[in-house]
C-alpha cells in the first residue's frame, strides 16, 4: 500500500529520488504523468493499463472522454529508476507541476502524487480549513449514491 509522505530535492537535469517504500510497492515499471491541482502523478504499470482501459472503454465521440484522454494519457512518460531509485522529470511534466528545488511524495493507496513543496503546503492548509466542508459533500455524495 502507497502511504506516507516524504520529501525529496530536486537535483541536476530535474532528477529526483523515488522514497524506498514506494520503489518496493511500486516495482520496476512506473508511469508518470499530468496530475490534477498542478501535481504529478506516479503509478505502476499495471494501475496504469486499468486506467488506460477506462479511457479507452469511453467513446471518443464524448468531449469528457477527449479531454480526459489528452490530460493523463497524452502527458504519460514510462519512467526508469536508476539503482539508487532516481529519475529525470520531462521538462513539460516539470513545468506542468510547477516544480523548484523542494518536491513533496504524497501516497494516496494506489498513486503517488508529486508537488512542489510550496504548492503542497499550501494545498495542505486548504486541506486543513475546508476538511468538515469536504466531508460533508462526500458524505452526502455517498448517500446519493447508496440511497
Amino acid at each position: 500500500m502507497l502511504i506516507g509522505e516524504y520529501t525529496g530535492k530536486v537535483g541536476e537535469k530535474k532528477r529526483v529520488s523515488l522514497p524506498s517504500k514506494f520503489r518496493e510497492e511500486l516495482g520496476d515499471e512506473i508511469i508518470l504523468t499530468r496530475g490534477y491541482e498542478d501535481a504529478l502523478i506516479v503509478v505502476n504499470k499495471k494501475l496504469w493499463e486499468s486506467i488506460a482501459s477506462e479511457v479507452m472503454n469511453g467513446s471518443f465521440i464524448d468531449k469528457n472522454i477527449r479531454d480526459t484522454s489528452r490530460f493523463l494519457v497524452g502527458g504519460a512518460k514510462e519512467i526508469e529508476l536508476d539503482t539508487q531509485g532516481r529519475f529525470v522529470i520531462p521538462q513539460a511534466l516539470f513545468e506542468h507541476a510547477n516544480l523548484e528545488d523542494e518536491v513533496v511524495f504524497i501516497g494516496l493507496i494506489n498513486w503517488i502524487e508529486i508537488w512542489d513543496k510550496k504548492k503542497w503546503e499550501e494545498r495542505l492548509e486548504y486541506l486543513k480549513e475546508n476538511s468538515d466542508k469536504i466531508a460533508t459533500e462526500i458524505s452526502k455524495m455517498n448517500k446519493q449514491v447508496n440511497g
